[in-house]
C-alpha cells in the first residue's frame, strides 16, 4: 500500500497532497532610486513581507508509469493569496528595479539598437526603476517600454511570468516498487539527473525523529571550489574571473535575461557580490534550504526552500537611464520561502503507525512534497543546463 501505483492508498495520496503548502515573498523595496541613477550610489534596500500564497494543490497530471520502476509525471502550477498569512495586500506597492530596462541593452548590446531602445524607453517615461504592485511584479504587467516597440514581443513581464495554468516537468521519481526507501525520490527533472541536499543532524519533529537534510553552501560556491557550477560562470568580469561565489547566472534557461539566483541576503556569496547593496543581513537561521525526513519511511515531513531572484544591471552609454551608473549591480529583487510542516493531527497518527509496525496505509496523504523538495535547485536554477553541456 505505500507503493506509488494506482489502487494503493499511497498513490491516491501522492497524485494531490493533502497539505497545505505555503510560498512566502519578501520584497526588496528601493529606498533611493534617485540617487542611484545620478550618483551611482550603493542601492539602499528594505525587505518586505511576508506575502504568502498557498501552492502545490493541484493533482498531478500526465501520469506514467515506466518499467524501471520509476514513474513520471508534470505538477500543475497555481498560486491562490493568503490575506491572513501576509502582511498586507496584493494591492501593496514596491519601488523595484524596471526588469524590462535592466535587460533590454544586455539582450540587444548594438550600440544603434540601443539607442531606438533608448527612445521608447524615454517616451514611455521609464527608467531604472519603477514602482509596481505585489501582484504585477510577481504574476505580470503590461510593460510601457516594451509596448512601443514596433515588433511581435511578449509586451507581459513579471518575475514568475506565466505561471498560472501553466506546469512544472516533467518529474520522474521511483515508485518503491523494488526499494520502499526510494519511494517518491526524483531520479530525473526534465530528464536531467538530479542533485541532492547534505545529512546535518538528527532532530525530533513533533515527538518524531527525524533527519535534517540541508542545501550545502557549494551549491552557490565558485566553479573554483565546485567545478560543477562552471556552466553559471558565464560573465567574467561580473563573477571576477569566476572566482566570485554565491550567486548563479541562469540567463541560458531564461531566454538570455539577466538573472542571476542565490540564497537570501546573498547568503554564503563573496564580499564583492552584496557590497552595492545597503539592508542587507544575511542569517544562516532564517535563509537556508532545508528538508527534514523521517528515516524509516524516507517521507519528508517539514521543509523551507529559500531562494532570491536578483537581475544584473550594467552601464549603458546609450541608454539614459543607466547612463550615469559607474559599475556593476547584482540587484536583489525578491527572496521566497517555500514552506509545509506535518500538522498536529497527522502528526499523532505517524507516531501510532510507525511505531505499530509501520502499518502505513493513509500515511502517504502526511507526506509534504517529497517529489520537488530534494532538486530546489533543479527547478529554479535549471541545474539541467550544467548536465546538458557536459554531456555535448
Amino acid at each position: 500500500q505505500c507503493v506509488l501505483e494506482e489502487g494503493t492508498i499511497a498513490y491516491q495520496n501522492w497524485v494531490k497532497t493533502g497539505t497545505d503548502v505555503y510560498r512566502q515573498f519578501w520584497i526588496f523595496d528601493v529606498q533611493n532610486p534617485e540617487e542611484v541613477m545620478v550618483n551611482s550610489s550603493n542601492i539602499k534596500v528594505k525587505q518586505r513581507g511576508p506575502y504568502t500564497y498557498r501552492v502545490r494543490y493541484l493533482a498531478k497530471q500526465n501520469i506514467t508509469q515506466h518499467g524501471d520502476n520509476t514513474v513520471s509525471f508534470a505538477q500543475p502550477n497555481g498560486a491562490i493569496f493568503e490575506r491572513s498569512l501576509s502582511v498586507g495586500t496584493e494591492n501593496d506597492s514596491f519601488t523595484v528595479l524596471n526588469l524590462a530596462v535592466a535587460a533590454a541593452p544586455i539582450l540587444y548590446p548594438n550600440s544603434f539598437v540601443q539607442m531606438v531602445l533608448n527612445t521608447f524607453i524615454k517616451k514611455s517615461k521609464s527608467s531604472m526603476f519603477q514602482v509596481r504592485t505585489l501582484k504585477e511584479l510577481l504574476w505580470g504587467y503590461q510593460d510601457p517600454f516594451l509596448s512601443l516597440v514596433p515588433y511581435p514581443i511578449d509586451t507581459t513581464v513579471g518575475v514568475f511570468y506565466p505561471y498560472n495554468n501553466t506546469a512544472d516537468g516533467f518529474y520522474r521519481v521511483f515508485n518503491g516498487k523494488d526499494d520502499i526507501s526510494k519511494v517518491a525520490i526524483i531520479d530525473t527533472y526534465k530528464d536531467k539527473k538530479s542533485i541532492y541536499a547534505e545529512f546535518e543532524n538528527e532532530i525530533n519533529l513533533k515527538g518524531i525523529p527525524m533527519y535534517r537534510f540541508v542545501l550545502p553552501s557549494k551549491a552557490f560556491a565558485s566553479p573554483t571550489v565546485n567545478p560543477d557550477n562552471e556552466c553559471f560562470c558565464t560573465e567574467k568580469i561580473i563573477s571576477k574571473n569566476c572566482t566570485s561565489a554565491g550567486v548563479l547566472d541562469i540567463s541560458s534557461c531564461k531566454a538570455k535575461k539577466p538573472v542571476y539566483i542565490s540564497l537570501p541576503h546573498f547568503l554564503h556569496a563573496s564580499p564583492d557580490v552584496p557590497e552595492p547593496i545597503d539592508g542587507l543581513n544575511p542569517n544562516e537561521e532564517e535563509h537556508r534550504t532545508y528538508l527534514d525526513v523521517e528515516p524509516i519511511t524516507g517521507f519528508t515531513l517539514r521543509f523551507a526552500k529559500r531562494l532570491q531572484v536578483n537581475i544584473l544591471v550594467k552601464p549603458v552609454k546609450k541608454i539614459d537611464t543607466l547612463s550615469k551608473l559607474k559599475r556593476n549591480y547584482i540587484v536583489p529583487v525578491l527572496w521566497l520561502n517555500e514552506t509545509g510542516t506535518i500538522g498536529d493531527e497527522k502528526a499523532e497518527m505517524f507516531r501510532k503507525r510507525v511505531t505499530g509496525k509501520i502499518n502505513l496505509l493513509g500515511l502517504v496523504e502526511m507526506v509534504l512534497l517529497t517529489v520537488g523538495l530534494v532538486i530546489f535547485v533543479v527547478s529554479m536554477i535549471a541545474y539541467c543546463v550544467c548536465r546538458s553541456k557536459k554531456i555535448k
